[in-house]
């Protein structure tokens, strides 16, 4: 049902966005997925359901930005890890694509937690947690699956970032810390170190990735997650979110 609502949505308001010019596809996404939950929570659940947005603006924001610093702790251990295996290096950038930000990964993170760590996550852990986990780990990497630059080692890191955002959910039992990570994540690989995210290059960055050297160490096209060094970053962040909660669980 989620899946038709969001369809019917998205290619309608996709449709009107597109004929109007619109360039704010992201949050043409995050309406579809919003208006989709809403409808079918409402059919499904008869209107109750908690998504995991719902909390003090103190207590979501504070969550946010755990998930924004655990996201920059393992892309810096990854760019690290590259830069000393590899000739690439960094330079100054034009600048912080603040428009960017607000109109592409903005919405982008908030879109794809609730499509993919929201009700169909959730509905599917009320009957097995770990093959809630496994689904939709699976099925966030194939969706990145015929984006720019991917590689195979991108889509076992894709597959693995599925599994530590549902970790993160799991600490919590709300969407904040995986919306920071996924958020944190994005940004500080993009527009600040200047990788390709997901094979999506930001108009402007803060500093430059100049690519040299094994696309498998460097991530190549596809960004910093198409670097065989993030399997081992991603993996630590998993083990971290599976043996040590980073905030408390409520």
């Amino acid at each position: 049902m989620l899946c038709a609502v969001y369809l019917a949505t998205f290619f309608s308001l996709g449709s009107a966005a597109a004929a109007a010019g619109w360039p704010f596809f992201k949050w043409v996404d995050l309406a579809a997925i919003v208006i989709a939950t809403v409808v079918t929570i409402a059919i499904a659940e008869r209107g109750h359901w908690s998504i995991g947005l719902a909390a003090p603006p103190s207590v979501a924001l504070a969550e946010a930005g755990k998930g924004i610093a655990f996201a920059a702790a393992l892309i810096v251990a990854g760019d690290l890890l590259i830069v000393l295996t590899s000739p690439l290096r960094h330079g100054v950038g034009g600048g912080f694509p603040w428009l960017e930000i607000v109109i592409v990964f903005l919405p982008a993170a908030f879109h794809e937690e609730l499509t993919f760590r929201g009700y169909v996550y959730q509905k599917l852990r009320t009957w097995n947690r770990g093959g809630a986990i496994a689904i939709t780990a699976i099925v966030f990497a194939a969706m990145h699956g015929d984006n720019a630059g991917v590689t195979p080692i991108a889509l076992v890191n894709l597959l693995l970032a599925g599994v530590l955002l549902a970790l993160a959910y799991e600490r919590t039992q709300r969407l904040w810390l995986p919306i920071g990570i996924h958020f944190g994540w994005n940004v500080l690989s993009g527009p600040i170190l200047g990788y390709g995210v997901s094979g999506y290059i930001a108009g402007a960055t803060v500093l430059t990735a100049r690519a040299a050297g094994s696309p498998s160490i460097t991530g190549g096209a596809f960004g910093i997650e198409g670097s065989v060094w993030m399997i081992a970053v991603e993996a630590a962040g998993i083990i971290a979110l599976a043996r040590k909660g980073i905030v408390r669980s409520t």
